[in-house]
């Protein structure tokens, strides 16, 4: 595949794939229009979505309620071009080619909207970095 028509595809992981991997998916989908493919997943995913991260980004105008936990696989990490786990400890498969991040981020789990607020605002914030590396700028 060209480079010209190679589509960045980004891989977020955390544990239980309900709070911060969720956000950090959701404002890379919002921000990139469609520019990069995204994806999330954990390698304990829970049953649904933390409720307060779903407030917290329609809070944004983004509404992840219809999301559902994914779990982590090989698969999801050997096709994407960066894996970036969310400050959870998570040992991911390590393939050549595929860039590696860890963002230190406090886990959003048991928290209410206020607690979670200033966690999906970082997650935005390395999201628009994340996008400025890549070369794709935010639509939003």
């Amino acid at each position: 595949m060209s480079t010209a028509t190679h589509r960045p595809s980004v891989l977020f992981v955390c544990v239980h794939n309900a709070g911060r991997s969720q956000m950090a998916a959701a404002f890379v989908a919002h921000l990139a229009g469609g520019c990069i493919e995204v994806r999330s997943a954990g390698s304990a995913p829970a049953d649904a979505v933390n409720p307060a991260a779903v407030a917290a980004m329609k809070e944004r105008g983004i509404d992840i309620s219809a999301e559902t936990p994914k779990i982590l696989t090989a698969d999801a990490v050997q096709a994407s071009d960066v894996v970036i786990t969310m400050g959870c400890g998570d040992t991911c498969p390590v393939f050549p080619g595929t860039r590696y991040l860890d963002w230190q981020l406090d886990d959003p789990a048991g928290q209410g909207v206020a607690a979670v607020r200033p966690i999906r605002d970082a997650i935005e914030q390395r999201v628009r970095g994340l996008l400025a590396e890549l070369g794709i700028p935010a639509v939003a």
